[in-house]
């Protein structure tokens, strides 16, 4: 028996020793197993912390004017900026050491595995804050082993990489509170209407139930259940000594005033603006689809509310409703390009096509003012004289003959100055211009001025039979309102990534491109179109819309068979429009044909109201004023009937005076002037001198 007994002993120290060796060996296996796992998660360093968040847009003064999302609507915050309120509150009830763990909160975990073991299910959850937010940045949210064990893993390489506010940062701003808010900002601004560093005690302490059920705690649901959910919160804010239980209880009764709405459900204005700002961000910032949609940026944009408003207003005004013509319009600031109104159709619903900015379409007669640039840098002054009459042009190189028309066919069937030609709109004296200057010079002109569509070498392109673009139209006029500077047509100022970090900012960079004398010159020829003291053998074109403008203007109209123009500024504001048809078809109703310069002189009254009247103002040098007769481009003397003040680019201003309206035409201004009044008694008594 004593044999048998230390035979059994024997054999159970063996066993024992056995044991202690395989557990020593395990042990030592899931040590160098954890350790290989804090190793490979070293390796694979901090993991990435972007999720989709909602990319907003904003007009010049900050109004949030659009959104960006994939319905979930996410606004990252920092956790400086989130209400303490509701961060303790989050944390008093969701993971109440978090700041004392690394991720696991063990005797959690142990109560969720038994609780699991008896009911032979996944019942129980122990998630800290940190695998939680795990969960929401890389994982599905299915109740099962294997999502835990790479929860637990992306939980370790959160907390090895960031700190522990960083963390808590992440997890409130991704965490669902249902109807569409994902993270605290969307979450306060829906439930209460409200930045989520302004929410009550009252409110973070309702809000940090949600996350548990969100068709179950929201107050919107059950209001009840809400009610009942926010007194445990309370409860374990007091037991975890966030707030006293006087604060508590009186949190609890404090009366909530539900919203239910997202701010930016229906914001929505200028959409063929905002589209235009999309694809900038794409192909100037080089920014892809999915960093626009939804990386969570803030884009700051040079729109005007007001302008903008008003701009949709006219359009809406002045074409009928029963008409299929569409409208393309961008109005800039001259001085930096910044574009403060788009229109880039009637209905964006209908058509998102973008007329303003990629339609090309011929500029008619709005492309003269280029043409006559050119022609000052060669020579040509507002005095210069051409005749305007029925003419063929013919071309020894085998090129077909060109017959252009005069609107009407009216000609002056004789001399007409360039100044006056600008102002009618006369097509023969255009396209002789053109002729003479060479048709590589308005081509080369119209780079200078910034269009980037091919122009077609030909007689014709002078009246605009090559295709361009409103916003580039609005452009080269800018580079006239403004003195010859480049200024490319901008849309954004800013762009901030998600974590507030600038990462465009736009310098405000202008070169000089035209020579200011000669660009003054070009625009006071422009304010001939609203003067009717050029007219002559034809109205001014501008003739139609003189009697609603209220302040000094410079512009032009252009008109082809498709295409209705009509692009003008003030110092404060460059205007293009264009109204047709898609398809091409001929305009052929008068009214139609009016749209543009309605929809212009108006926006541009509505659009300056409030801003003081400026008039153009010449350069310190390189202009000089006269008064001359715009019939004839000479010095207008007191008997011409109509005397205008024009400026000429300085050593080009006409000597000679107008002797049409002399009494006596055999006498110049200059013998009138020296010719002495001969007293009566001298008559008589010539000797007596």
């Amino acid at each position: 028996m004593e044999i048998m007994t230390d035979q059994g002993f024997r054999k159970t120290v063996k066993y024992l020793r056995a044991f202690i060796i395989i557990s020593l060996i395990g042990m030592i296996c899931v040590l160098i197993l954890f350790l290989g796992i804090l190793a490979y998660a070293k390796i694979l360093g901090a993991p990435p912390l972007a999720v989709p968040q909602s990319t907003l847009f904003f007009a010049e003064d900050g109004t949030l004017i659009g959104e960006s999302h994939s319905g979930q609507k996410r606004y990252w915050v920092k956790l400086k900026d989130i209400s303490p309120d509701l961060v303790n509150a989050t944390v008093s009830i969701e993971d109440k050491n978090f700041y004392e763990h690394h991720g696991f909160d063990f005797k959690r975990i142990a109560g969720a595995v038994i609780a699991d073991i008896q009911a032979f299910a996944k019942v129980q959850g122990a998630s800290t804050i940190t695998q939680q937010y795990a969960r929401n940045l890389f994982l599905e949210h299915d109740k099962t082993w294997k999502r835990k064990l790479t929860e637990a893993f992306y939980s370790i390489r959160l907390e090895m990489s960031y700190s522990k506010q960083d963390i808590l940062e992440g997890y409130l701003n991704t965490i669902y509170y249902g109807n569409g808010a994902y993270g605290v900002e969307a979450a306060s601004q829906y439930y209460f209407g409200k930045k989520s560093s302004d929410l009550t005690l009252a409110e973070a302490s309702m809000l940090a139930g949600i996350p548990k059920g969100p068709g179950t705690y929201s107050p919107l649901a059950s209001m009840e259940k809400a009610k009942s959910r926010q007194a445990i919160i309370l409860q374990t804010m007091v037991k975890n000594g966030y707030i006293s239980k006087d604060t508590a209880k009186t949190a609890a009764k404090e009366p909530l005033t539900l919203v239910g709405v997202h701010t930016t459900q229906k914001v929505k204005v200028a959409p063929y603006f905002q589209d235009a700002v999309k694809n900038a961000l794409k192909n100037q910032l080089h920014l892809d689809d999915r960093t626009i949609a939804l990386g969570g940026l803030k884009i700051y944009t040079t729109l005007n509310l007001k302008q903008q408003e008003a701009a949709e207003s006219q359009v809406n005004k002045y074409v009928a409703s029963s008409s299929e013509i569409q409208v393309g319009l961008v109005a800039m600031d001259p001085k930096n390009g910044y574009v403060r109104a788009m229109v880039g159709g009637r209905d964006y619903d209908k058509s998102p096509f973008n007329r303003a900015v990629q339609a090309i379409r011929q500029p008619g007669s709005t492309i003269k003012p280029l043409l006559y640039y050119a022609a000052l840098e060669h020579g040509f002054t507002p005095s210069s004289t051409m005749r305007s009459e029925f003419t063929t042009f013919h071309f020894d190189d085998g090129q077909a003959d060109y017959t252009p028309h005069n609107f009407n066919n009216k000609y002056a069937d004789g001399e007409v100055t360039l100044a006056q030609a600008l102002a009618v709109s006369d097509n023969i004296f255009a396209v002789k211009t053109h002729l003479f200057l060479g048709e590589e010079t308005l081509i080369e002109t119209a780079k200078k001025f910034g269009l980037s569509t091919k122009m077609a070498k030909v007689p014709s392109l002078s009246l605009g039979t090559s295709g361009v673009r409103v916003i580039e139209m609005a452009g080269a006029y800018s580079l006239l309102a403004n003195g010859g500077k480049r200024v490319n047509p901008t849309l954004i100022t800013r762009v901030e990534d998600y974590n507030g970090n600038v990462i465009f900012e736009k310098e405000n960079v202008s070169k000089i491109v035209l020579n200011p004398a000669k660009a003054f010159v070009m625009t006071q020829m422009l304010t001939g179109i609203f003067d009717a003291k050029l007219n002559g053998y034809a109205k001014v074109t501008g003739s139609t819309i003189m009697k609603d403008l209220t302040r000094p203007y410079a512009g032009k109209s252009g008109s082809t068979e498709t295409d209705s123009w009509m692009i003008g500024y003030s110092p404060q504001l460059v205007t293009a429009v264009w109204t047709g048809y898609d398809i091409g078809k001929p305009i052929d109703l008068t009214a139609e044909k009016t749209y543009a310069k309605n929809i212009w002189a108006n926006f541009m009254e509505e659009a300056l109201q409030g801003k003081p009247v400026k008039a153009f103002k010449p350069p310190k040098e390189g202009v000089v004023g006269v008064y001359v007769n715009p019939e004839n481009g000479k010095l207008a003397t007191k008997d011409c009937p109509v005397r205008r003040y024009t400026y000429f680019v300085a050593g080009t201003e006409p000597t000679e005076y107008c002797t049409d309206h002399l009494k006596n035409s055999d006498e110049s201004p200059a013998k009138k002037r020296d010719h002495k009044k001969v007293p009566w008694y001298k008559k008589i008594m010539p000797w007596g001198n």
